[in-house]
């Protein structure tokens, strides 16, 4: 079994071939100098100083050993040969595989304006990423975040704790316009301002501005210019399709895939931020999590061993922002009601959002016992009224099913 890709998708493919009896070989082939590591705090955790890069670690050299995979790290694959069954590695050398697991993720989207190749203009999506943001929020004294989405946001809140100067410039009319509600997005506005952050909507790039190579400013559509002496661009990310592409797998929006991560060639599948998944609405579906990562990772390894172990879960994610932990469960797109439970002033509640009067996505701010209940209300579809998911005086655990 040949995995190209090391990042947590990949590991868990490894992991989960292990786990359901594959006693053959398994080679993880990653681009990185890193072995395995966890990605969501480098822009939480990691910018704000709170974590050890030795932490990030998912496994240690041992477990490699112990369970026989074979980690080619700084490992870069060419091509793929889906009638020979093989890959290509850019330094010549041929892996012949019995079945292939892609989990190539994706790269951090550019900013289609000129000056985006001067010094102190970074992106967040690595490691070293995150290493060159920290030594950089270490000398900067005015940082300009573009885009608000939720990468960008955690790092404008690390940034201000740190008391820098933060001015987020979005695009769209309001923050996270692609990933949360309204609500939620004003909510988060409204938190960035009271921390001291300039948050600036509506706000188009249309150039960056430099001295001696190196940033100085952030110019906007309506001619205003903003100082920076950092800028982080995070305006989403591409999923990497490339080697899918190159040897003929169906992609629209990323690798396609079914429930059961297989793509559309027997012997491959595809796991992560490089997949999207076949729905019956016909619109592929991305999702860009760890849960995502981890359930088709489990999912593809049981489809390369001519298993079923489809991923029907409700879709889960979280983000750190100051003092605040939001969760979120579901998909909230199309709600036609939202109720909320706790209180917004507090920052602490959740917002339920219903479809039809059935309950879709719950988003929970510092509420964690909520999220978890609600993970447990998707997964089983109980039925929860939004009369129940508004009464505090109610424990939303008495509605699940027992034995559930």
């Amino acid at each position: 079994m040949v995995i190209v890709g090391a990042g947590q998708g990949g590991l868990q493919v490894a992991e989960s071939l292990r786990a359901e009896g594959y006693d053959g070989p398994i080679t993880l082939i990653g681009e990185e100098a890193s072995a395995p590591y966890h990605r969501p705090p480098l822009s939480k955790a990691i910018l704000a100083g709170t974590m050890e890069e030795a932490q990030l670690a998912i496994r240690g050299a041992e477990f490699f050993e112990r369970q026989r995979i074979a980690l080619l790290t700084g490992t870069r694959v060419a091509a793929i040969d889906r009638s020979a069954r093989h890959v290509r590695l850019e330094d010549g050398r041929r892996l012949e595989y019995r079945g292939l697991a892609l989990a190539t993720g994706a790269r951090v989207r550019r900013l289609p304006v000129a000056g985006d190749e001067l010094d102190g203009v970074l992106g967040l999506r690595s490691l070293d990423d995150a290493r060159r943001i920290r030594v950089a929020l270490d000398r900067a004294a005015r940082v300009v975040v573009i885009g608000g989405g939720y990468i960008g946001l955690e790092v404008a809140a690390a940034a201000r704790k740190r008391g820098l100067e933060v001015t987020i410039l979005e695009a769209a009319d309001r923050l996270l316009a692609r990933s949360a509600t309204p609500f939620l997005a004003a909510f988060y506005a409204d938190l960035h301002r009271s921390q001291g952050a300039l948050v600036e909507l509506g706000a188009k790039v249309v150039a960056l501005d430099g001295q001696g190579g190196r940033v100085t400013a952030v110019r906007t559509a309506d001619g205003r210019s903003h100082p920076a002496d950092l800028v982080v661009v995070g305006v989403g990310i591409v999923p990497d399709t490339a080697l899918a592409e190159g040897c003929g797998l169906a992609c629209d929006g990323g690798i396609l895939v079914d429930d059961s991560a297989r793509t559309d060639d027997p012997a491959i599948v595809a796991v992560g931020d490089c997949t999207a998944r076949r729905t019956g609405t016909g619109t592929p579906l991305r999702l860009e999590s760890v849960q995502n990562a981890v359930e088709q990772g489990r999912s593809a390894a049981a489809a390369l061993l001519g298993r079923e172990r489809p991923f029907t879960a409700a879709p889960w994610f979280w983000s750190d922002q100051y003092d605040v932990k939001l969760q979120i469960v579901g998909l909230s797109a199309d709600h036609d009601r939202m109720v909320l439970r706790g209180s917004p002033e507090d920052r602490r509640f959740s917002a339920f959002y219903f479809r039809r009067d059935a309950l879709v996505a719950i988003d929970s701010i510092n509420r964690p016992a909520d999220h978890m209940a609600g993970r447990k209300l998707l997964d089983h579809k109980t039925m929860i009224t939004p009369e129940q998911a508004a009464d505090e005086s109610l424990p939303l655990a008495s509605l699940m099913r027992p034995g559930r």
